[in-house]
C-alpha cells in the first residue's frame, strides 16, 4: 500500500538524499506544500505500468452515458454524506434551520440520480453545496464572520482552512489513483483540463464533508486553531493568513482523521480512512474495467 508523507514548510524544513531514497524504497509519496498550505509538487517512486487500465479508462470516460453515470454516482454520495454532516449537529444544536438543510440535501441526492446531462447534474451538486454552506456557521461556536464558500481567495478564517484542507485531500487520492494505475487527469464529474487532477477531484467529492469539513469544525470548535492564528494579508489574492502554529494544528488533526479507524460499508473490513481513499480508487477502477458504471461512494451513517 502506497502512503503518503505531507511536508509543509513550517519553520526551517528538509530532506536529505539518504532520507528521500528510504521514503521513495518504502513507496511513500512526498508532498510539498509551500509556507501558506499552497501545493508545490511531490515526489513519486516508479509510476505505474497498468497501461490497459488506463486504455479502458479512456474508452469509457470517453462515453458521455459512463461519465454521466459515474458522476451521478458521485454527487448522491456526496450529497448524502454532507446530509449525515448536518444531521449529526442538528440533533445537538436542534436548529430549525439545519433540519430544513438536511431535508433539502436528501431531495437533491434523490434528484442527482435523475439528471439527464453533466451540466445538470453539476446544477444539483451546486444547489446542494449551497444548501450545506448556507448553515455551516450555525455549526461553530463562534462567529468566524462565514457567510459561504469561497475559494479564490478565500476570504475569511473558515474558507481559508476549508482551502487547505480539499488541497490536502486532493493530494491524498491523486496519491491513491497513481497506486492503482488510473490516469488522474481525466475523469467523470469534473471536465479535462491542463492540470486540473480531475479523476482524484471526482473521488474527492465523497470524503470533503466527513474528512476535511470534520476536521475544520474540530479545529475551530475544540480551539486547537484561535483567532489569533490568524492575520491580515498584504496581498489581494491572499487576504487572510495561517500562522505557522496554526498550519502545524491543522495538519497535525488532519492526520489524525486520516488515521481514523471506520468500517468500510462494502468490505465490513474496519481500515483508515487512508485505506478507504485506496479500496474507493481501487472499486471505480473495477467499475472502469469491467464497463459497468455501477460505482458505490463510501458512506457514513
Amino acid at each position: 500500500m502506497r502512503r503518503t508523507a505531507i511536508l509543509g514548510r513550517v519553520g526551517n524544513i528538509g530532506l536529505t538524499t539518504p532520507a528521500l531514497n528510504r521514503l521513495m524504497a518504502a513507496g511513500v509519496d512526498v508532498i510539498f506544500l509551500s509556507q501558506e498550505g499552497v501545493y508545490r509538487g511531490r515526489l513519486i517512486g516508479p509510476l505505474t505500468r497498468f497501461g490497459q487500465l488506463r486504455q479502458r479508462q479512456y474508452e469509457l470516460l470517453g462515453s458521455p452515458r459512463v461519465r454521466l453515470t459515474l458522476a451521478q454516482h458521485i454527487v448522491h454520495g456526496k450529497c448524502l454524506n454532507m446530509r449525515t454532516l448536518l444531521q449529526r449537529y442538528s440533533r445537538e444544536l436542534g436548529r430549525g434551520e439545519i433540519a430544513a438543510s438536511v431535508e433539502r440535501l436528501g431531495a437533491l441526492a434523490e434528484r442527482a440520480r435523475r439528471t439527464s446531462s453533466l451540466n445538470a447534474l453539476r446544477g444539483v451538486e451546486g444547489s446542494a453545496s449551497a444548501a450545506y454552506f448556507s448553515v455551516f456557521r450555525l455549526l461553530l461556536k463562534r462567529d468566524w464572520h462565514f457567510e459561504k464558500r469561497q475559494r479564490r481567495p478565500p476570504p475569511d478564517p473558515v474558507n481559508v482552512l476549508l482551502s487547505f484542507g480539499y488541497t490536502l485531500l486532493t493530494r491524498e487520492l491523486e496519491a491513491s489513483v497513481a497506486l492503482v494505475g488510473l490516469d488522474p487527469y481525466i475523469g467523470a464529474l469534473h471536465e479535462p483540463e491542463y492540470g486540473r487532477p480531475s479523476l482524484a477531484l471526482d473521488l474527492v467529492e465523497e470524503f470533503r464533508a466527513i474528512v476535511v469539513d470534520s476536521v475544520v469544525l474540530r479545529c475551530l470548535n475544540n480551539d486547537l486553531i484561535v483567532p489569533d492564528d490568524f492575520s491580515p494579508g498584504q496581498t489581494p489574492d491572499r487576504p487572510v493568513l495561517l500562522s505557522d502554529r496554526g498550519k502545524r494544528a491543522f495538519l497535525q488533526a488532519f492526520e489524525d482523521r486520516v488515521q481514523t479507524t471506520v468500517q468500510h460499508p462494502i468490505t465490513r473490513e474496519r481500515m483508515t480512512y487512508r485505506r478507504v481513499f485506496e479500496i474507493q480508487t481501487r472499486l471505480l477502477a473495477r467499475c472502469l474495467r469491467d464497463g459497468v458504471p455501477n460505482y458505490r461512494p463510501f458512506r457514513v451513517d
